[in-house]
C-alpha cells in the first residue's frame, strides 16, 4: 500500500464553480418540513435573509432531496441555525454521515406549526413557501418569514472549503 499526499477522491479536473462556492463559506442551517413520519430535513449553507415587511429567506436546495419535495407539498418549513455541537447532525442531514434510524433520532425535535425544530437551537424562523424555481443545479426557494426567534448565540457552525469551522 502506498500513502499519497493527495485526496483519494479528488476530481482530476476540479469544477471551478464548486471551488469558488467552497471559498464563500457561510452559516450552516437545517431546513425541516412536515411532521411525524412525513418529516424531512436538509443541511443548507446557500441561503440569505432579505429584510423587509415581511422578511424573506431564500435558499438553494438539492432538487433531488426529500426536503425539496416535502417543502413544496406542505408549503411551510423551519430554518434553524446550527451551532458547533450540531456538526454531526449537520453531516447526517447532509447525507454524508450515517444516521441509524434516521437523522431526526440524533437530536430532540419539537413540532411547530412550520415543521420540526431542533430543541437546542437559539436562532430559528418559521417560514411559508412563496415561490420555487430551478436555478442551475438547484431549486431556489423563497419563503416568507412568519415567526422568528433569536436567543443568545452559541458558537455558530460555519462551513468553508468542505470543513466545519466555528467563531468564538
Amino acid at each position: 500500500m502506498t500513502i499519497h499526499s493527495t485526496h483519494p477522491f479528488a476530481d482530476a479536473e476540479p469544477d471551478p464553480v464548486r471551488r469558488l462556492r467552497g471559498r464563500l463559506g457561510g452559516a450552516v442551517s437545517l431546513w425541516t418540513a412536515g411532521e411525524g413520519r412525513e418529516r424531512e430535513g436538509l443541511t443548507v449553507t446557500s441561503l440569505m435573509l432579505a429584510h423587509g415587511e415581511p422578511a424573506h429567506v431564500l435558499g438553494l436546495l438539492d432538487p433531488d432531496s426529500d426536503l425539496a419535495d416535502r417543502l413544496v407539498a406542505v408549503g411551510r418549513c423551519v430554518v434553524q441555525l446550527l451551532s458547533w455541537p450540531d456538526r454531526d447532525l449537520a453531516e447526517a442531514f447532509a447525507g454524508t454521515a450515517p444516521a441509524p434510524g434516521g437523522p431526526f433520532r440524533m437530536g430532540e425535535f419539537e413540532q411547530t406549526s412550520w415543521g420540526p425544530r431542533l430543541a437546542s437551537v437559539t436562532a430559528w424562523a418559521g417560514c411559508t413557501l412563496v415561490d420555487s424555481r430551478e436555478v442551475g443545479w438547484s431549486v431556489e426557494v423563497t419563503c416568507r418569514v412568519d415567526e422568528i426567534s433569536v436567543g443568545d448565540e452559541d458558537a455558530p457552525l460555519l462551513h468553508r472549503r468542505g470543513r466545519f469551522l466555528r467563531l468564538d
